[in-house]
């Protein structure tokens, strides 16, 4: 039995979500543990110092040391929590960067800002063209520098879209405030900061029509920044792609 999908955690569609799903069943699963045993304990007071049953207060107070021992067990529970399960989580995450970049993963850079999403692929040639923040005409445009031969055939979109079953990096990025990147089905979010852009990757497993969510309060609309993400067959997404690099590779050599 699962805790997490009792509770209602939307189906995982990436390759690491079931390491991330574990983790969270043993955390659910420890937590339940100390709210039975917590609970056991709060009636058990509440029935042993009952003041008919205790008319008269002891000063001397508990001399078992049996509370101590749990509390040490519970310090060695949770270390091994963090020491044996998100710490080497977290490691194989981090210290697999330089293996995913040589899987030839879809590379997209992800803009946030107050309140939307939008997508900037490299085009054909697999190269971002140079973007500024001066350059930036209106909310949710990227600044793309159209003087730098690489942004030719770039392209942007208002959807995330991705091939399955293919790695993928996400550069993350905001315009304005922090925001915050987050694919629930796909057990992954990040940090969008102005003026850094930092890389998140997972590879989609499943086909799939999803919405993306910005995890980090960011104003007042913060509740209605929500984007769309698709995930389709590698043939489907090779043609949508060569077909908006070519669009923006002609219409800009005009």
């Amino acid at each position: 039995m699962s805790p997490s999908k009792f509770l209602g955690i939307p189906e995982n569609y990436s390759l690491h979500g079931q390491q991330v799903d574990h983790m969270l069943d043993v955390v659910h699963w420890f937590m339940i543990a100390l709210f039975i045993g917590w609970t056991i304990f709060f009636f058990y007071c509440i029935f042993r110092f009952w003041h008919r049953r205790q008319p008269k207060a002891s000063y001397t107070g508990v001399k078992s040391h049996l509370s101590s021992h749990l509390e040490v067990g519970v310090i060695i529970v949770e270390a091994v929590l963090l020491l044996g399960f998100a710490f080497p989580l977290w490691a194989e995450r981090v210290d697999h960067w330089k293996e995913v970049q040589k899987l030839d993963p879809e590379r997209v850079r992800v803009i946030g800002w107050q309140f939307g999403w939008t997508y900037h692929y490299a085009g054909a040639d697999g190269k971002f063209g140079r973007t500024s923040g001066d350059l930036i005409k209106s909310v949710g445009d990227i600044g793309l520098d159209m003087d730098d031969p690489n942004a030719l055939d770039d392209f942007v979109n208002p959807i995330l879209r991705l091939p399955v079953n293919r790695p993928a990096v996400l550069n993350i990025t905001a315009s304005d405030v922090i925001h915050n990147y987050h694919i629930v089905p796909m057990r992954i979010q990040q940090d969008a900061i102005p003026g850094r852009e930092i890389p998140m990757w997972f590879t989609p497993t499943k086909e799939l029509e999803t919405y993306v969510v910005c995890g980090q309060l960011c104003g007042e609309g913060h509740g209605n920044m929500i984007g769309r993400m698709e995930v389709v067959p590698e043939a489907d997404y090779q043609t949508w792609f060569d077909g908006l690099s070519k669009a923006a590779l002609d219409n800009n050599r005009r």
